[in-house]
């Protein structure tokens, strides 16, 4: 299993950070790059629809993980 690894981005003029496993990272960028879009503004997307009761490390597994499952049905 893959260790957490702390990240940091900068979104909307503030730094934040968020702490996800490294295949995680990797779709993350994966899906930026699939939709021709910047990592950060992948990032801060993600921010504004997360629920506030959901830290943003949870939100991007969950957007990942439904990004996945998605694609998979579509296929």
């Amino acid at each position: 299993m893959s260790a957490v690894a702390k990240r940091s981005v900068s979104i909307r003029g503030h730094r934040t950070s968020f702490s996800v496993e490294q295949p995680f990272f990797e779709a993350l960028q994966e899906i930026a790059a699939v939709r021709g879009q910047a990592f950060a503004a992948l990032i801060a997307e993600i921010d504004e629809t997360r629920s506030r009761d959901t830290n943003l490390s949870s939100a991007i597994r969950l957007y990942v993980l439904e990004y996945m499952r998605a694609r998979q049905q579509a296929s």
